[in-house]
């Protein structure tokens, strides 16, 4: 069978499902790792914020290694890397004291394999074939399949941790590191357009003597804070703050929001040729800081797990919209221009539920003082 560049998309498209279940599967068991390991709030964040660091180191590191060693190689390697960060993860808890320790190495291997793939997969899209003026419509269909993928490792993980017990749960890291194992395979069968020598690139100094491309890695340290800070701290938010079963939680908390942001990618990705583009980032981000009110000042639980889910909606078009212009703008930018992108996307992925992981424990510690110090004063 001859595969096509229409494959290399299906790769691409199961690469980004890869990715959504890097960073959205751990997230899941916060509650585990937190009432059977003792896992702090605080240590919870810094799993996150280790995931995108290393993905950011990544990244950095990709700025000079795709254009040197090809987009091929290192798409199979990220898938390799994913699937036995995956494996570490169900299998280190079981054999290695602490358990976080175990975690922290499971999160470096993982997120090794999710830095490539957010370095790798958009720009080999970016390069297929395509439509003129769809380029932006494509990028954010592809970008709609990590949340469908976020969705499917929400409710499938739910469902399993319900049906087997929370006391199986390290049998879902291998079962989901089943899918990259398989699109490992599937990278190494279809056709992908070499990447930009970096003698024909731009290079980073070419597009930092334009003031635009700083706007554009800020947008996009905004757009991973701005998704992040939902995504991950969605299921434990529903089911601490607002008293919610696991179940129900995962289900209207985190699922939700990855749905209304597949939606709103999907429909860029369908109807993006009659959007404008810029009004419809500028309606998003009012939307965006509107839902994130919502979250943490409305009064009754209903309200807030709307916002989440509409917080998906608003953020769902700023990371592949970002990629598009700036691939637009700077379309010598090769590699190099992707790995700053995501760069900075993961930075912000990062400090985002990192930075809301120490607003938690602080505002869990001085209610905790507040207690003590009521009791106190009581005769």
């Amino acid at each position: 069978m001859n595969l096509t560049y229409r494959h290399t998309r299906y790769a691409c498209y199961a690469g980004y499902i890869t990715q959504a279940i890097v960073n959205n599967l751990a997230p899941l068991l916060f509650i585990i790792f937190t009432e059977s390991y003792s896992v702090s709030y605080r240590g919870l964040g810094f799993l996150v914020m280790l995931n995108f660091m290393v993905q950011l180191a990544v990244d950095a590191a990709c700025i000079k290694l795709a254009a040197r060693i090809g987009y091929k190689p290192l798409l199979v390697t990220a898938q390799a890397v994913s699937a036995f960060g995956l494996v570490l993860l169900g299998l280190l808890p079981l054999i290695i004291t602490p358990v976080y320790s175990a975690l922290v190495i499971s999160v470096v291997v993982y997120a090794i394999g999710g830095g490539l793939l957010e370095v790798l997969v958009s720009p080999v899209v970016d390069s297929l074939p395509t439509e003129a003026g769809q380029k932006p419509a494509a990028m954010s269909l592809l970008h709609s399949f990590y949340c469908w993928g976020q969705m499917a490792v929400i409710l499938i993980t739910t469902f399993l941790l319900s049906a087997l017990g929370l006391g199986r749960w390290f049998l879902l890291p291998l079962l989901w590191a089943i899918v990259p194992l398989a699109n490992m395979f599937f990278f190494m069968k279809v056709p992908v357009i070499r990447a930009l020598p970096e003698s024909e690139s731009s290079g980073i100094k070419g597009m930092a003597a334009q003031p635009v491309f700083f706007v554009c890695l800020l947008l996009m340290l905004c757009a991973g804070a701005a998704e992040q800070s939902v995504a991950q701290w969605a299921s434990l938010f529903a089911e601490k703050a607002l008293n919610m079963p696991k179940l129900t939680g995962d289900i209207f908390g985190p699922a939700m929001f990855a749905l209304f942001m597949g939606i709103g990618r999907m429909i860029y990705g369908i109807w993006g040729g009659r959007i404008k583009l810029f009004p419809y980032m500028l309606c998003c981000s009012v939307l965006c800081v509107l839902c994130y009110l919502g979250i943490s000042l409305a009064p009754f639980p209903a309200v807030q797990l709307a916002a989440c889910a509409l917080t998906g909606f608003s953020v769902s078009i700023m990371w592949p919209a970002v990629f598009s212009v700036s691939s637009a703008r700077f379309p010598l930018g090769g590699p190099a221009l992707f790995a700053l992108l995501a760069l900075m996307g993961d930075l912000g992925c990062g400090s985002g539920p990192w930075i809301a992981g120490l607003v938690s424990g602080s505002v869990e510690s001085a209610v905790f003082l507040q207690v003590c110090c009521l009791r106190m004063t009581q005769p």
